[in-house]
């Protein structure tokens, strides 16, 4: 068990206090956000509300643990950036692992949140820093690297790599034996049928690639 700090004010840190308090064996102590984003608030779901810049001073990393369940705004470089200067500030970090997914002993990295009817099946590993929203089929003998966001309903077929950055949409769908590179953003009911270029946006079925790079869409 372990006293967390969650950073964010919106619906995905609302989301984390309810799954950690409902369906961990942690607690939630405080919430933390850039002090530009406060507003003057001082309290979120009945706790202290700090600045991020004073959390280390306030609840030092030597008694409390971070987790920074946050959006894939700017292709996960946003959730990336609070997640390096929470480990700069001295943080461990915890994972959400939903006690209704279906797991196999996977190796899972930090600070990822993972929700109820996820499937990961035998042989997978997860990286560091990913969310995988409710309802996806993760194949077997792949890898999901650091700092990718899966929403909801997404079937990752078996022997496919991840690179960091990734961002898939809602109901998209990955033929086995991929290799989706880094910063590719695949729309909602897409399918991905070959290798993706590096910060390539894919939509339809099958998939094609636009002209516009994935950063700026997303």
């Amino acid at each position: 068990m372990a006293n967390v700090i969650i950073f964010g004010v919106m619906d995905t840190a609302e989301l984390a206090h309810f799954y950690l308090t409902h369906d961990s064996e942690h607690e939630v102590a405080a919430f933390t956000v850039s002090r530009e984003y406060m507003n003057g608030q001082t309290e979120f779901r009945g706790l202290p509300l700090v600045a991020f810049e004073d959390v280390e001073t306030l609840f030092p990393p030597q008694e409390y643990k971070f987790f920074a369940p946050m959006t894939g705004r700017n292709m996960n470089r946003n959730r990336e950036r609070i997640y390096l200067e929470a480990k700069a500030k001295g943080y461990e970090f915890i994972s959400y692992i939903s006690s209704k997914a279906t797991l196999f002993g996977n190796q899972i990295g930090e600070n990822c949140f993972i929700l109820e009817d996820n499937t990961i099946q035998p042989f997978t590993t997860i990286g560091n820093n990913v969310v995988l929203w409710s309802g996806n089929h993760i194949g077997h003998h792949g890898q999901i690297k650091d700092h990718v966001f899966f929403t909801s309903h997404v079937v990752m077929s078996g022997h496919c790599v991840i690179e960091p950055y990734c961002f898939f949409g809602v109901n998209s769908t990955i033929r086995d034996f991929l290799h989706i590179a880094q910063g590719t953003l695949v729309g909602m009911a897409s399918a991905i049928y070959k290798d993706t270029d590096e910060w390539g946006l894919y939509i339809g079925n099958p998939a094609k690639k636009l002209p516009k790079p994935s950063y700026e869409a997303y």
